[in-house]
C-alpha cells in the first residue's frame, strides 16, 4: 500500500525529543564493535601514538595458502625452568586459565625461554606481564618466533603502515551501540574462519583508562573437562562452519576496503593442542555459525549451549585490568577473549600480533597423525596431583552442591 498523507503537517517525523534525521545522524556515531571497525578519531594530532591510530588501505591481497607450521612449544623444556629462573614471580591467577609473571623483560627473552613460553600459554591459555617497554618491532619479532604474521583483512592497521599489526582502538568521538550487539556475540576466538586460526598471540595496551576495558578469557580446555563423557564423544565426531562474511559485510556497510575475500571454512568442534595434546572445544560465537551434518535445530541447541558456557561459566575464565605496556599472550587455539566497553569516552588503545597455527586437528586426525592419545586437561592435571579419576565411576555420582 502506498504511504498517504493523513493532515496537511509537514514537520519532519520524531521520537521522543528528536527528529528522524537526529535520529540517524546519531546512529552514525555508534557502532558495533565487533563486526563494524571503529572509524573514530578524536582529530587530537598531538597525541603521543597518533602512528598508530587506524588506518583501512584500499589494497587487495591474495587468498591465503596453506603453510607449514611447527609450533614451538613442542621444543620446550616441559618444567619451563629457563623461564621460570628467570621470573621474580609466576602466579597462577586461577585453577583453570591465566598466569602473570612479574621480572621479566620481554625484550630479552632466549630463544629457549620463548619456546618455553609458548608452552606455557598452551597449557594455561592465556599469561600477562606488566610494565613491558618493548616496542611495536619488537613485539612483531616475538610474534614471528610462534609462526608466520597473519594479515587482517577488514580491521584497521596503524598508519605508519604495519600491515602485520592489528590495531585496537577507541576514543570519545564514537560510542559503541548496545543495542548494536549482545555481549555473547562479542565473544571470539581471532580469525578462526582462517584455514589455519592463530596460534600465540599478544596485545600490547598503548594508552587506557583508569578504569574499564577489561578483557576476558574462558578456556575450551576447561569447557570441554566439564562436559559428561557421553556429550564429549559426540562433539569430537562434529565439525563446524567458522564463517568471515559478517565481518566482512560490516566493513563494506562502513564504507571500508575489504582487503582480502571473505571466506568460510569448517573446523573440528573439538581441536587437539600440538605441544599439549590436550583436548579443547573449538566453536565461538563471534565466528561460528552452524555444525554441519546434523539438523539446525539441533545444531542451534548445541552451540547456544556452549555459548553460554563459555561467556556465563566463571570457574572457566580468566579477567584482566589493563595497564599501559601491560603485555597479554594467548593461545587462540584453546581459548575465547571478549572485552568489556564500559569505558567511553576514554581512550583504549593497543597493538595486537597475530601468527598464524595449524590448521585445526580432530581427536581422531591428532592421534592418527601423532600415535599419540589426546587427553583431557582436567584429569591429567589431576593425575600429576596422584589423583586417578575413574571417569565412568565418577559419571554415576550423585551431585553435590557446595556451600559459600
Amino acid at each position: 500500500m502506498a504511504p498517504t498523507a493523513l493532515n496537511g503537517n509537514t514537520q519532519a517525523p520524531t521520537h521522543g525529543n528528536k527528529s528522524l534525521t537526529e535520529l540517524k545522524n546519531d546512529a552514525l556515531k555508534v557502532f558495533n564493535p565487533f563486526h563494524e571497525p571503529s572509524l573514530g578519531d578524536d582529530g587530537d594530532d598531538t597525541y603521543k601514538y597518533t602512528d598508530f591510530k587506524p588506518s583501512f588501505p584500499d589494497v587487495t591481497w591474495e587468498p591465503l595458502s596453506e603453510i607449514d607450521v611447527t609450533d614451538r612449544g613442542l621444543s620446550a623444556d616441559p618444567a619451563k625452568k629457563s623461564l621460570f629462573d628467570a621470573a621474580q614471580k609466576v602466579k597462577h591467577l586461577t585453577p583453570a586459565i591465566g598466569t602473570e609473571i612479574s621480572g621479566i623483560d620481554l625484550r630479552r627473552l632466549s630463544d629457549t625461554q620463548k619456546d618455553e613460553l609458548a608452552l606455557l600459554v598452551g597449557e594455561r591459555g592465556v599469561v600477562f606481564f606488566r610494565d613491558q617497554e618493548l616496542d611495536i618491532y619488537q613485539q612483531l619479532d616475538l610474534g614471528r618466533h610462534f609462526g608466520p604474521l597473519h594479515k587482517h583483512a577488514t580491521t584497521p592497521i596503524p598508519r605508519n603502515g604495519l600491515e602485520e599489526v592489528h590495531v585496537v582502538y577507541n576514543d570519545a568521538s564514537r560510542r559503541p551501540d548496545t543495542s548494536a550487539f549482545s555481549k555473547i556475540e562479542l565473544w571470539h576466538s581471532d580469525v578462526s574462519y582462517e584455514l589455519q586460526p592463530p596460534s600465540t598471540t599478544s596485545l600490547k595496551v598503548i594508552t587506557g583508562p583508569e578504569y574499564g576495558g577489561d578483557t576476558l578469557w574462558s578456556s575450551g580446555y576447561a569447557l570441554y573437562s566439564s562436559l559428561s563423557p557421553g556429550f564429549q564423544t559426540y562433539l569430537e565426531g562434529l565439525s563446524a562452519v567458522h564463517s568471515a562474511v559478517a565481518q566482512a559485510e560490516g566493513a563494506r556497510a562502513a564504507g571500508l576496503p575489504v582487503r582480502r575475500k571473505e571466506i568460510e571454512t569448517i573446523h573440528p568442534v573439538v581441536r587437539v593442542h600440538p605441544a599439549t595434546g590436550w583436548k579443547s572445544v573449538y566453536v565461538n560465537p563471534g565466528f561460528t555459525r552452524r555444525i554441519v551434518g546434523i539438523p539446525k535445530a539441533e545444531s542451534d541447541t548445541i552451540l547456544t549451549f556452549l555459548y553460554n558456557q563459555i561467556s556465563n561459566n566463571p570457574d572457566h575464565q580468566v579477567r584482566f585490568k589493563w595497564e599501559p605496556n601491560s603485555v597479554a599472550f594467548w593461545d587462540n587455539r584453546i581459548v575465547i577473549h571478549s572485552a568489556t566497553f564500559d569505558f567511553w569516552p576514554a581512550t583504549r588503545h593497543a597493538l595486537r600480533v597475530t601468527p598464524r597455527g595449524e590448521k585445526p586437528l580432530s581427536v581422531e586426525e591428532y592421534e592418527k597423525k601423532t600415535g599419540k592419545q589426546a587427553k583431557d586437561r582436567q584429569l591429567e592435571i589431576l593425575k600429576q596431583q596422584g589423583i586417578v579419576i575413574d571417569v565412568k565411576k565418577n559419571n554415576e555420582l550423585k551431585a553435590r552442591g557446595y556451600n559459600d
